[in-house]
């Protein structure tokens, strides 16, 4: 199979799927993909050093590792004041520089970007840890005419989970 290629799933496999994502929370995750001995040596530490303090970060639920990365967990995000929010920015956009803003606004920290009507032209959803840099980002782009954030308290409804 290519990475291009969906997997051929059978029904059962499709059920437990929908079953796990009817279960699941959605989530921001924040991926490491470095190789030990470069964060070791970023941290100015022997790749022995940095598999210990790795093991102890796992161990108390702060970090979850495989094979070629390493992901911050929630807790962690929390002792370091990072919020994990999501948050929505509306973009008014200057009609002429649409095409312009869209293209760059495409290479920023945003999960997703959503054409709309109405007084506003884009909505952005955006990590809540990224807030301040999209927004300064977004304000700095010649047809931005201006931006207004929201960021999410709690969730009340899922449409997407009674797939």
């Amino acid at each position: 199979m290519t990475r291009m290629e969906e997997p051929i799933l059978t029904d059962r496999q499709v059920e437990i799927l929908r079953t796990l994502f009817g279960m699941s929370e959605q989530t921001s995750v924040f991926t490491i993909r470095r190789k030990q001995i470069e964060l070791a040596n970023g941290l100015g530490l022997t790749r022995q050093a940095l598999n210990i303090h790795l093991r102890k970060l796992r161990d108390a639920g702060l970090i979850r590792t495989g094979r070629g990365f390493i992901d911050l967990t929630e807790s962690a995000l929390r002792i370091l004041g990072v919020g994990t929010a999501e948050a929505f920015v509306f973009l008014k956009i200057n009609p002429p520089k649409r095409e312009q803003v869209y293209e760059k606004i495409r290479g920023m920290p945003a999960l997703d970007v959503y054409r709309v009507t109405g007084e506003i032209d884009l909505v952005a959803v955006v990590p809540q840890s990224q807030l301040d840099k999209f927004l300064e980002e977004a304000s700095a782009i010649e047809g931005v005419i201006s931006t207004s954030s929201h960021v999410v308290i709690s969730s009340v409804k899922h449409s997407w989970k009674n797939l």
